[in-house]
């Protein structure tokens, strides 16, 4: 059958009789417990309901209504596998799944020919299944399109990945985005009972404690296939010390460490840097140095974390606390100098001096206004008593004529018009009442008023 799938001879004759649709097959019972519990029709299908209500585009779909191709956008776990067999299924079509691990544009084409000639021969359609197709390159997504656009095949592709960084244009375009939610706690629950209990599962030959059955909730962090895999490896485990009952110890000796659910090249990068910063902007250093761990176990670059460390520091912080910046750059040195894992260090202490630091952002509002100012064409010629005047005939020009120098004042300020005409009396920089700027809060409208002559 696999050769079958990926070989294409354009000699051979008919395909062969129609198969009458996807049907479930039996799944053997040394198969992974994930596998064994697998939903085998919509009303064993837990979470999601808001792609499954009455109505919804996936409901729909998997009651083989409307038959369009899709694209299953969730974090792993939420059930985009089940669901394109569901869709198989429901429409009567044969089913096959590749991943993009393994597959290449030519059995991609391969696939397509052999759905295209049981099409023609037989009036059979195909469901074609592809598994992380964000990991498919540009040539091979285009090489879709066609059999997309013309159905040859039913196209049910899963990611991880949001579509928009990963997925050709051409291809989202004649696809339907359906976005899977993790799982919540109480489906977690509902589907570890099941298995529990279920004869596809542990046929309720072994009870669990509501502590373990807490941590595998909170291990699984709402991916179903997590919480089936730790619930097998603790059962395995009690069964191998003829325990009818999976206790915390238990569950904590056979697996260890949460999953990190991040991704360094997808949208969940975006999100967990976005949460890392509105965090220490927010001045919660405890989230923000929750963020900063989640990322740094995730592998992220260092040097990206302190690069944004900088940008914050000038961005939401500024002369509130001019050290910030220091701090900032130090950590980006330190990370640069030492590498991992003992950068990690440097970068939290930038975080915390950063997210416990005042808050101003006077700094990116004043030179944002004025390069509004600019770009606007409020520009103006230079006052021509600051211009240059160190040059031949600067002087017949009226260049550096009159400037006035501070320092010769006992105050070092003196009145003198420094902007362009257009902008004489335009504020750009307004300090805030918080942390060092506070005594600039004063000290500032204090110079202009001198500067502008206007006391």
């Amino acid at each position: 059958m696999q050769d079958e799938l990926f070989t294409v001879n354009p000699d051979l004759g008919p395909p062969p009789e129609p198969t009458g649709g996807h049907e479930p097959q039996a799944v053997p019972a040394g198969s992974p417990l994930a596998v064994r519990m697998r939903p085998r029709t919509l009303g064993e299908v837990v979470g999601q309901q808001h792609l499954l209500k009455e109505g919804a585009p996936l409901r729909r779909l998997v009651e083989g209504a409307a038959p369009a191709s899709v694209l299953l956008y969730g974090p792993p776990g939420t059930g985009k596998t089940t669901l394109a067999n569901l869709v198989s299924a429901a429409t009567g079509r044969r089913f096959v799944a590749m991943s993009a691990l393994s597959a290449g544009v030519k059995e991609v084409r391969g696939v397509i020919e052999e759905a295209r000639r049981r099409r023609n021969y037989n009036a059979e359609n195909t469901v074609l299944f592809i598994d992380e197709v964000h990991r498919f390159s540009k040539t091979q997504q285009d090489a879709l399109l066609g059999a997309v656009e013309d159905r040859t095949v039913l196209l049910v592709a899963a990611t991880t990945e949001n579509p928009s960084f990963s997925i050709v244009s051409p291809l989202l375009s004649r696809s339907l985005v359906l976005q899977l939610r993790p799982l919540t706690d109480d489906d977690i629950q509902q589907l570890i009972e099941r298995a529990l209990t279920d004869e596809r599962g542990l046929a309720g030959e072994l009870q669990l404690t509501e502590e373990a059955r807490a941590h595998l909730v909170r291990l699984a962090s709402g991916d179903a296939r997590r919480a089936l895999t730790a619930l097998e490896a603790a059962a395995d485990a009690a069964a191998a010390t003829e325990h009818k009952t999976i206790d915390l110890a238990i569950v904590e000796s056979t697996v260890d460490k949460a999953a990190v659910r991040y991704h360094r090249d997808g949208d969940q990068h975006y999100d967990v840097i976005s949460a890392f910063i509105k965090s220490i902007r927010g001045s919660d250093v405890d989230a923000a140095l929750h963020y900063l761990a989640r990322m740094i176990e995730a592998g992220e670059d260092p040097r990206f974390l302190a690069r944004r460390l900088v940008v914050h520091a000038s961005e939401d912080i500024g002369m509130a606390d001019p050290t910030a910046l220091q701090v900032a750059v130090a950590a980006a040195h330190a990370v640069q100098f030492i590498g991992m894992p003992e950068g990690r260090i440097a970068l939290a202490q930038a975080t915390i001096h950063l997210a416990t630091a005042p808050k101003s952002n006077a700094v990116i509002t004043g030179i944002d206004a004025a390069l509004a100012d600019v770009r606007a064409g409020k520009i103006g010629t230079v006052p021509p008593h600051l211009r240059d005047g160190h040059y031949a005939g600067a002087a017949k020009l009226g260049n550096a004529q009159g400037y006035r120098y501070p320092h010769d004042v006992p105050e070092g300020v003196l009145p003198q018009q420094y902007p362009p005409d257009v902008l004489v009396g335009q504020d750009y920089y307004n300090p805030t009442q918080r942390g060092v700027e506070r005594t600039l809060a004063e000290r500032v409208p204090k110079l202009r008023r001198t500067v502008r002559g206007e006391h």
